[in-house]
């Protein structure tokens, strides 16, 4: 599916903003956060720049895997509101110029799901299909996503009588996508949440559910998946013409590239960049941009319909799965070098402040580079404070406490006891006596006013999310420079991996030809600072730009 008019093409320069329901604000008072909460932040959200909403499930669950254990997918959780609640959420983040995704979790339900307890009823049940069942498991099966928490795919239902798959966990039975009918039903709930509103989904898990592999019928099986997920796609494009499909797709680029049809760009419209994550932090271990640099330079080329999320933290570990096993203890040695700090053997469940020692020049650096990497920024709740993590929460739940937003009971976050939390509010240094809105609304040196400010300078750089990319090469392996052009319009970035200063030779100017006949100042071409508007002199077709410590530095071209 090709879309001609770029004016559809909105999430090319999307500021993405992800959160849980349940920890954003308590609206009742009972120590869960609700959509009604919600309703009442979106305005801090304006303020903030964000553009793009992105909720994670609040749909009914029995709650064993932080909602995305489904029972019902068109319905809502009573202890978050109703459907109601969230058209109205949509309705006053519509006002505000903000567009609103949701999770699209259909590669399993919950084992408490009505369609899975008919299914294990009864072998002729009409929702035995729906779900992937075999006498025996399969004698060789791929190892664990959840190593410490499962050691097998499959799980005997004694009722069933059989094995289940579940990819994930043994409550979370797979869906079974070669039945027409399971098919059918995605459609329907995408379709019944884009009617409410919603722009587009973020798709949870994409491989795992294309994959095919565990049905034992061989005749229903999918001939291409990725024909299914072009089908998803044209369905979405005939019902909004600009909703979206984020996907997760942690894969090797070449295997990426699939999930994008290649040059055509007609399954997912955005994916996030997993590889260009973990080579950043690997950067950030040992002072070098250089792993960083060719993991942007190893993308695919694709159809200029597409785009790479560029995130530093997510709501789930902070995988380093496709770095080496060096490379990963490097990083685990920076930034999680006790065990508790974590998980499955691959991934961290800690949040970048705490990682960086609260550094703020690090910290700083870090998002001015997400912010100018080609691409849509995503922020994870709490970023734009410099939230910390709570590691006594356990696993993924670590990253998942309370927003804090007051250096008040609960930070803000509810009236209840503190014992009736969900989870319990991050302490110490980054607790919200020390990192909170209120107090940070009133700073003008806060991350958050710095986070706002960089978020409106790169609204108004058009080239940051459509540009082309190029890196300019440096010597000096600690500098990460790169340009974005978008016809006349032309950013270049600088930023500085080093605690050392430095000082950066920028060539930005004509051909050897024209710099051999005159200087390019004569031209008329300047660099312009994008967030001091002071100029830096260009001389035979270079600048030569001093940077601090951990430094940044955006420059227009103009001229």
């Amino acid at each position: 599916m090709k879309v001609s008019d770029t004016s559809d093409l909105w999430w090319k320069s999307a500021v993405i903003y992800c959160l849980d329901v349940e920890s954003f604000m308590d609206g009742d008072g009972n120590g869960i956060g609700d959509l009604g909460g919600l309703a009442t932040r979106i305005d801090y959200l304006a303020e903030l720049g964000v553009t793009c909403l992105w909720l994670m499930p609040f749909y009914p669950s029995p709650d064993r895997d932080d909602g995305y254990d489904i029972t019902d997918f068109y319905g809502v959780d009573h202890r978050l509101g109703h459907l109601g609640d969230v058209v109205e959420v949509i309705r006053i983040a519509r006002d505000r110029g903000i567009r609103v995704i949701v999770d699209l979790v259909v590669n399993h339900t919950s084992d408490k799901h009505p369609w899975f307890k008919a299914a294990r009823s009864s072998r002729d049940s009409p929702y035995r299909d729906f779900y992937v069942w075999r006498d025996e498991p399969p004698a060789h099966q791929p190892a664990p996503v959840f190593p410490d928490q499962e050691t097998s795919d499959w799980q005997w239902d004694e009722k069933a009588g059989q094995y289940y798959q579940h990819v994930f966990y043994r409550q979370q039975p797979d869906l079974n996508i070669t039945d027409e009918r399971v098919r059918d039903e995605i459609v329907k709930v995408i379709g019944f949440w884009l009617e409410l509103g919603v722009s587009g989904f973020r798709i949870d898990a994409v491989p795992f559910l294309l994959q095919t592999d565990g049905v034992i019928d061989g005749a229903r099986k999918l001939p291409d998946p990725h024909a299914y997920l072009r089908s998803l796609r044209a369905f979405l494009g005939r019902r909004t013409g600009d909703g979206i499909f984020l996907g997760e797709v942690n894969l090797s680029r070449e295997r990426q590239n699939e999930f994008f049809d290649g040059a055509e760009g007609d399954e997912l419209t955005m994916q996030f960049d997993f590889i260009a994550m973990q080579n950043l932090y690997l950067s950030l271990a040992r002072g070098d941009a250089r792993p960083l640099a060719e993991a942007l330079l190893s993308r695919p080329e694709g159809s200029p319909d597409i785009q790479w999320a560029n995130f530093v933290r997510n709501h789930d570990e902070l995988t380093l799965d496709k770095l080496t096993d060096d490379e990963r203890q490097e990083v685990f040695a920076a930034f999680g070098p006790e065990e508790r700090m974590q998980v499955y053997g691959r991934g961290l469940i800690r949040r970048l402040p705490p990682m960086l020692d609260g550094d703020p020049r690090r910290i700083r650096m870090v998002y001015s580079l997400l912010f100018s990497l080609p691409g849509t920024p995503v922020l994870f709740y709490g970023e734009e404070i410099g939230m910390g993590e709570n590691l006594d929460a356990g696993g993924r739940m670590s990253v998942r406490t309370p927003m804090q937003w007051t250096a008040g009971r609960n930070g803000g976050f509810s009236t209840a006891r503190p014992s009736r939390l969900r989870t319990p509010m991050t302490e110490g240094a980054f607790g919200p006596e020390h990192v909170n809105v209120a107090d940070q609304r009133h700073d003008p040196d806060s991350l958050l006013q710095f986070m706002t400010g960089l978020i409106r300078h790169y609204r108004n750089a058009r080239e940051l999310g459509w540009g082309a990319f190029e890196v300019i090469e440096q010597p000096d392996s600690a500098v990460f420079a790169h340009t974005l052009t978008a016809g006349r319009h032309r950013t270049v970035a600088v930023h500085n991996f080093s605690p050392d200063a430095r000082t950066v030779r920028l060539p930005v100017g004509l051909p050897d030809a024209a710099l051999a006949a005159e200087p390019v100042g004569e031209h008329g071409i300047r660099l312009v600072d994008h967030f001091t508007g002071v100029t830096v002199p260009v001389e035979r077709g270079a600048a030569e730009v001093p940077l601090d410590g951990y430094g940044y530095r955006w420059f227009r071209v103009e001229g």
